[in-house]
């Protein structure tokens, strides 16, 4: 097992959003609004369990969000089930002093929202576009898949100079593995069986559990 960072120097800690910040797959709840929820649904679950290629299973799923309005996406964003313990949890980092990044395979809307309720110094996400305040079935810009993860964890290290071993990877599903086996101390939330394999600590139910184990 890694060594628990130094709460008393500077930090970075990772999350990912989709089931690990908010207990929804940002996903499944626009295709469930738009009529199409359980078959993208089902293909979520199988991407989350690395059975499917994430590029390629975001791209499919969506195709199957066109038509849904922009105005649906809002009224679900205003009302974000945050994950227990989520706010108490960013409340000890701040009280550290660390710097907090979002980094999802979600989407805009649901990120932004997060990023203003913690006060997140850094958000990647994956960007629906809109035509005629309507989903077209695209995405804009480059794919935050797993390995773009990584990639915002190696690059936030650098641009704020904290060392590997004060940096923290919260995640739950296979997209997550390269970004917690990057980071200094990785931490698997309610994890898929793939990410628990290579996590230095397995939580479930509350994310203010990991500031037991950090105080």
């Amino acid at each position: 097992m890694s060594t628990l960072p130094d709460m008393l120097k500077p930090g970075l800690a990772l999350f990912d959003m989709d089931s690990t910040l908010i207990q929804l797959e940002s996903i499944d709840a626009i295709a469930a609004a738009g009529g199409n929820g359980p078959a993208v649904a089902k293909i979520t679950e199988r991407a989350m369990r690395g059975e499917l290629d994430f590029k390629e299973a975001l791209h499919e799923r969506v195709k199957m969000l066109a038509g849904v309005s922009e105005d649906t996406i809002f009224d679900l964003a205003d009302n974000l089930p945050y994950t227990e313990g989520a706010d108490e949890l960013m409340r000890f980092l701040r009280k550290h002093r660390w710097r907090i990044a979002i980094v999802s395979g979600g989407f805009t809307w649901f990120a932004d929202m997060a990023a203003m309720r913690w006060g997140a110094d850094y958000v990647a996400c994956n960007v629906l576009e809109v035509v005629n305040g309507k989903l077209s079935g695209r995405l804009l810009g480059p794919v935050v898949d797993a390995q773009a993860k990584a990639d915002a964890l190696e690059a936030l290290m650098r641009q704020y100079g904290i060392p590997r071993e004060q940096v923290i990877a919260i995640g739950d599903g296979a997209n997550d593995i390269p970004m917690l086996e990057a980071a200094g101390f990785g931490v698997a939330f309610n994890a898929k069986p793939a990410l628990a394999k290579v996590a230095d600590l397995q939580i479930e139910g509350s994310l203010a559990k990991l500031i037991e184990v950090l105080a």
